[in-house]
């Protein structure tokens, strides 16, 4: 989708081809500027793109005149979609002065943005379906032109689940609108920080000013796991273990392999009602959120890694507590194809609504299977892999056991080649039960295969198992036991 040949410092990278190619079929996204994205009117079809154009290219006052030119485009969905959270947000968040920016100049700048698509993005974008390994790389540009398009809810056949794209995540921005919920006004704090800052960099680059803004690529890789290692029978010894409960995957994780606690539907509800680590991630870096457009819900075999995102914002808190706290200067350093050195693994956890189930041997192995899928990803051949950032991965509102899951995690690292850095997020009671566990495994040489096996006879021997804070010291006992037969 770009000339990577013509990469420059603080020049926005030249897409290709230099024309807009119009597809409309099953395997691309259907954008909102192809010819194909009709509407009826009376006997004959007209060009939904040049109502949108016609919609959009008007100055806003308010929010009312906002959602009725969205809804004019939308004219199906007038009666569903509720405009409520961002009502609230103009008009009773913001400060009269930030209400005059909005609409005198950001709106408009988001705008323009989106009326670029067929400027932008010219080539097809490829949807990463089901069963396939593909790649995707794009401009950050070109991420932009695509989400400011998302804001505006053009996306065609995007709207309802009953569409072709019903196994894919939502990506126009209509529910992250809806409802009054304080969560919804943080999300628009943070993605609308990440809005103003990429339309500012226009203004730099027209100021002849080297902008600090987006300027770079973003790389979107599906993976599929086609041979799972034999886990009962693999020789491989555990790798080292980092453990804290201080510090985040995001701020502490730099270099290293970033796990993203991923719904299968990528991104979770981050323009919905959802507000946990996935969601906070893409919310900090919304060029991730891009994925939902093109990603299709992810199989137990698969996972999606996304190199390049840049982190536009600061938060504190989580769920309810989650606020905005301002903007983020990312200095992370570029690679060769001008992508931030920041590497996101999404990984999707199987949730359990009864406890006991995830201690199935078969519920174990899809874990293992998940987790190395993600893990054993490299865009390079080495020996040396950075090491995995990750954290309770499946737990919390999915009702993983947190310390069986840092096992799995460490075993399914070992066999990928990788260290872990594990961050319990205040836990300092799990620091110490999986810092305890890893020493025992570790100073009795005990392999993958071998921790494996203690795991599942572990948990079938102990089917009313319900204690979650013993788990680390039976299983202790259990290696013990099982290592002196």
């Amino acid at each position: 989708m770009i000339r990577t040949d013509l990469l420059r410092n603080c020049k926005v990278p030249i897409p290709y081809p230099a024309t807009f190619l119009d597809t409309w079929d099953d395997v691309h996204v259907k954008m909102p500027c192809s010819n194909g994205n009709l509407f009826p009117v009376d006997d004959e079809k007209k060009s939904r793109w040049d109502l949108i154009n016609e919609t959009l290219d008007k100055k806003f006052t308010n929010v009312f005149q906002l959602k009725e030119a969205v809804l004019n485009y939308s004219a199906s969905h007038a009666r569903k979609w509720d405009f409520t959270a961002l009502d609230l947000y103009c008009n009773k968040v913001l400060e009269r002065d930030a209400v005059e920016h909005l609409f005198d100049s950001l709106l408009p700048d988001m705008v323009q943005l989106a009326l670029r698509a067929s400027e932008l993005c010219t080539k097809p974008i490829p949807l990463l379906k089901r069963g396939m390994s593909h790649s995707i790389t794009m401009s950050q540009e070109q991420v932009a032109c695509l989400l400011a398009n998302a804001f505006f809810c053009t996306f065609p056949r995007r709207n309802s689940r009953k569409t072709e794209y019903c196994n894919y995540p939502d990506i126009n921005f209509f529910r992250l609108f809806e409802g009054s919920s304080s969560r919804k006004i943080e999300k628009l704090k943070t993605l609308m920080c990440y809005f103003k800052s990429v339309t500012e960099q226009k203004k730099a680059k027209q100021s002849f000013l080297c902008s600090s803004e987006p300027t770079g690529l973003v790389t979107f890789s599906r993976q599929r796991l086609d041979k799972p290692p034999d886990w009962t029978s693999s020789p491989t010894l555990l790798t080292r273990l980092h453990i804290t409960c201080e510090g985040t995957i995001e701020d502490d994780g730099y270099g290293m392999l970033q796990v993203d606690f991923a719904n299968k539907f990528v991104g979770g509800g981050v323009i919905g009602a959802g507000l946990v680590q996935e969601e906070i991630r893409f919310l900090i870096n919304p060029e991730l959120i891009v994925s939902r457009l093109f990603t299709e819900a992810l199989d137990d075999n698969e996972c999606l890694i996304v190199t390049g995102s840049q982190q536009y914002s600061k938060y504190t808190g989580y769920s309810q507590t989650y606020r905005w706290a301002g903007c983020h200067h990312d200095t992370t350093p570029r690679d060769d194809w001008r992508r931030r050195c920041t590497e996101i693994v999404a990984i999707d956890a199987l949730q359990f609504r009864n406890f006991l189930e995830q201690f199935h041997p078969d519920k174990i192995n899809r874990e293992l299977n998940k987790a190395y899928c993600g893990f054993s990803y490299s865009e390079k051949e080495s020996q040396n892999l950075a090491a995995v950032a990750t954290g309770n991965w499946g737990c919390g509102v999915f009702g993983g056991d947190t310390r069986l899951k840092a096992l799995i995690q460490m075993l399914a690292a070992a066999e990928a080649g990788r260290d872990v850095a594990y961050f319990t997020f205040g836990d300092n009671q799990l620091m110490t039960d999986v810092h305890d566990m890893h020493s025992f495994l570790t100073q009795r040489n005990i392999s993958v295969g071998e921790a494996n096996l203690i795991i599942v006879k572990y948990c079938t021997s102990n089917p009313y198992f319900k204690i979650k804070s013993a788990f680390s010291f039976s299983f202790n006992k259990t290696v013990a036991s099982l290592t002196h037969e």
